[in-house]
């Protein structure tokens, strides 16, 4: 599968996705994938992200220095998406991979890989030196996706993200 970039849209060959930066206009559907995907892995309850006040405003939460979201269409409809803001409580040179939730039409399609990529890509042009993600059991399909772009799991949490149901923590350095 290539990647072809143009300035900031990605269109990946051979499928019909495209990765952009998110806008305002696209924060109910997101907050709608977030709200839809996460409790399909028990993620709905106190200490995860879908209770993060952000969800509602995502476009908003991440017009921040050194942080970018990006949604992934598929056929003109966002399905995905994905991002990366500084961890909090983390130090200057970590980013975390934030958010990333795909709905069950755009899973295995290479979408994940390509958004991956294209989050790597940022965190590193921002000047950052690790990704830091959480997550947790039951999410296979991510860990290995996770695993495949070079990150590894670490024993306990780093920063301060709220997130305390999350069992699972990996880091990538780039």
């Amino acid at each position: 599968m290539a990647v072809a970039e143009s300035g900031a849209m990605v269109q990946i060959a051979a499928m019909s996705h495209v990765i952009r930066p998110i806008t305002p206009a696209d924060n109910a559907v997101v907050a709608s994938i977030i709200r839809s995907v996460m409790p399909e892995f028990g993620a709905d309850g106190p200490g995860f992200a879908i209770r993060d006040a952000e969800v509602d405003a995502m476009a908003e939460a991440y017009a921040i220095p050194r942080a970018a979201y990006f949604v992934v269409e598929k056929d003109g409809v966002v399905m995905g998406g994905g991002g990366i803001a500084p961890l909090i409580g983390g130090d200057a040179d970590t980013c975390e991979l934030r958010k990333m939730y795909f709905l069950p039409e755009l899973r295995g399609l290479g979408a994940g890989n390509a958004l991956m990529q294209t989050c790597i890509a940022k965190a590193k042009a921002f000047g950052y030196h690790r990704v830091y993600l959480e997550t947790l059991t039951g999410m296979d399909a991510a860990k290995k996706l996770y695993r495949m772009s070079g990150f590894t799991p670490i024993r306990e949490a780093l920063g301060r993200t709220g997130h305390f149901s999350c069992d699972s923590f990996f880091v990538r350095e780039i």
